[in-house]
């Protein structure tokens, strides 16, 4: 992913509430969201190249997402897949706060990320940019290619407006979170962040929703997980596939 909102423990009937777009090339081979063959307790899509995925839930209700760090300067040769880290979150049976732990650990192994894992229960966050496992409390929190809630224009108008649904309690049609998800608002150059790419392509990555001819947000997710219950929900925007894929589970079961 590469923009990830959610709120955690502030809806009365949702402890979990995430709403994501996932920005990649159009040429990076995918599949959508599906129960993995090799491991059917998971809930994801997948990078095909390298099998790993960038969120996904089981059936027990553990989730997990990602999404990189925008550092051009760094040296990624000989480094790991980030995608493998969601899909370890999600098939290690290990605590969470353990998993985390080990994540931390293994850290340098892995090109810049940030890694939220958890349940109803507890939610994680962790980036091997910053070093410290967090143990999230209550609120809305926004996610891209830098820290949490990294003040970048398209993080802060996505948690406001997310904030706004909540507040309204309009977040089912979920159709009003996939609206949200489609804004595609720009910003002028004084507010956008200085990532070390050039301004033209801050420029094109600081909308919510991202457009360019080889580059782009492919797919959308949302995620409403109650007490027992989990609605999970992706749309997919290439042209030659657009279509929705929705699944509702109780977990545990």
């Amino acid at each position: 992913m590469c923009l990830i909102l959610f709120a955690y423990k502030v809806h009365s009937q949702y402890p979990l509430i995430v709403a994501a777009n996932r920005d990649e090339f159009f040429n990076r081979k995918t599949a959508s969201v599906h129960y993995w063959e090799d491991e059917p307790e998971i809930l994801a899509g997948r990078d095909l190249e390298k099998m790993g995925t960038w969120m996904g839930v089981t059936k027990n209700g553990r989730f997990a997402a990602l999404t990189n760090y925008r550092d051009p300067s760094e040296d990624v040769s000989g480094k790991r897949s980030r995608g493998e880290l969601v899909a370890k979150a999600l098939i290690d049976k290990e605590s969470i706060v353990d998993y985390v732990k080990t994540v931390q650990s293994e850290a340098d192994k892995y090109p810049g990320f940030n890694l939220i894992v958890g349940d109803k229960d507890s939610l994680y966050y962790f980036s091997n940019k910053e070093g410290k496992i967090r143990k999230l409390v209550p609120g809305i929190y926004g996610l891209s290619n830098h820290l949490l809630n990294t003040p970048w224009p398209k993080v802060e108008v996505g948690m406001e407006r997310l904030r706004q649904l909540i507040e309204k309690d309009a977040i089912k049609p979920i159709e009003n979170l996939f609206t949200l998800l489609l804004n595609t608002e720009t910003y002028s150059d004084d507010r956008l962040p200085k990532t070390g790419v050039p301004i033209e392509m801050e420029r094109m990555l600081s909308p919510l929703f991202i457009k360019s001819a080889n580059y782009g947000t492919r797919s959308s997710t949302v995620m409403l997980m109650s007490e027992n219950q989990v609605q999970y929900v992706e749309k997919i925007y290439q042209p030659e596939r657009k279509k929705a894929k929705q699944f509702q589970f109780y977990y545990g079961k």
